[in-house]
């Protein structure tokens, strides 16, 4: 199991950096850095920074996206990441959620999705790429693995199909994780390939006292509920009630400025009970032994990756890499 932290690039790069080779020292595998251009720093700077600045510890962008970064834009930053990297670096790739939303465009289809990945894998192998009238392809070309994010049964089996390895964003519940997973296993064999690694995306707080600190998870909950994933959540015993429009809250629930008031714009859509179930069931919430359980479960089930993240977009995750470091250090075999 290789274990991964999510790092959001909200302060300035040396600080992203520093933290960074703390995590390396830490022993941690890998570090991911998301992408959305007006909440943080650009992501392609920061992990060549990182990279720069490591020896180890591998990185990757989680995600970035082909709508606001055209497909060759993309090709050519990670070959430039992973030139510095040395076979560290990861492209991570997604619909583009946090990234379009604040510029007021739409995720990628899957058509879209589909076709910018063929793009930039052929742009990563030196082939030559068709643009409209004109055929071109990347100088000094760098092959790179390509992970996709996929939450969805659609870009589950995309990610399958086509991807080097697919980033699943459902949490650690094993009903929508085994079904996730086979999805992606379906696309896998429909195009005669390999099962590919799967990462598996889970909210973690070491805590002794679940039923206080899960209240923080609000937000994820109702956003998971708007976004088509309410079923899943009845599924597990987690009932949500999603507003038909969320106000007051600066960008979204999932990165709100303010997540004190993004929790309170949600108590009345989840209520403290049902949080507490999404807490225990889909994330990795509890002591550092009952979270060394449900990791080795998830090892158990095939999993390869964990990516790890703290609730919150504009502070460094100093808390879980403490944790990750001290209470949970070997247990993760990090």
């Amino acid at each position: 199991m290789k274990v991964g932290l999510r790092i959001p690039p909200c302060a300035p790069v040396p600080d992203l950096v520093a933290f960074a080779r703390e995590a390396e020292t830490a022993g941690l595998d890998q570090v991911w850095f998301p992408d959305s251009q007006l909440l943080w720093r650009d992501v392609f700077a920061v992990c060549t920074a990182v990279a720069g600045a490591t020896g180890r510890i591998g990185l990757g962008t989680a995600v970035t996206n082909l709508a606001t970064r055209h497909p060759s834009v993309v090709a050519s930053a990670a070959r430039t990441v992973a030139e510095v990297a040395d076979g560290r670096f990861t492209l991570g790739v997604g619909v583009g959620n946090s990234s379009v939303g604040p510029v007021g465009m739409a995720p990628s289809t899957g058509r879209a999705l589909r076709e910018g990945l063929a793009t930039v894998r052929a742009l990563l192998g030196g082939r030559d790429v068709g643009f409209g009238p004109v055929t071109s392809r990347l100088r000094d070309a760098v092959a790179v693995p390509l992970h996709l994010a996929a939450s969805g049964p659609r870009n589950l089996r995309l990610a399958g199909e086509v991807a080097d390895g697919a980033i699943l964003l459902s949490g650690v519940a094993p009903g929508p994780l085994a079904f996730a997973t086979s999805r992606v296993a379906e696309g896998a064999e429909s195009a005669g390939r390999d099962p590919v690694p799967i990462t598996v995306s889970a909210f973690c707080r070491v805590t002794d006292d679940v039923e206080r600190d899960a209240r923080e998870l609000k937000p994820i909950c109702v956003e998971i509920a708007r976004n088509g994933g309410g079923a899943a959540l009845a599924a597990a015993g987690v009932a949500v009630d999603p507003p038909a429009a969320v106000e007051g809250v600066y960008p979204d629930l999932v990165h709100a400025e303010d997540w004190d008031a993004a929790v309170r714009f949600c108590d009345p859509y989840v209520d403290d009970a049902s949080v507490v179930r999404f807490a225990q069931e889909f994330c990795l919430f509890g002591s550092a032994k009952e979270i060394e359980v449900r990791v080795a479960e998830l090892t158990a089930s095939g999993v390869e990756g964990l990516f790890l993240q703290h609730v919150g977009s504009y502070d460094l995750p100093h808390r879980l890499l403490a944790d990750l470091g001290g209470d949970l250090s070997g247990r993760l075999g990090a």
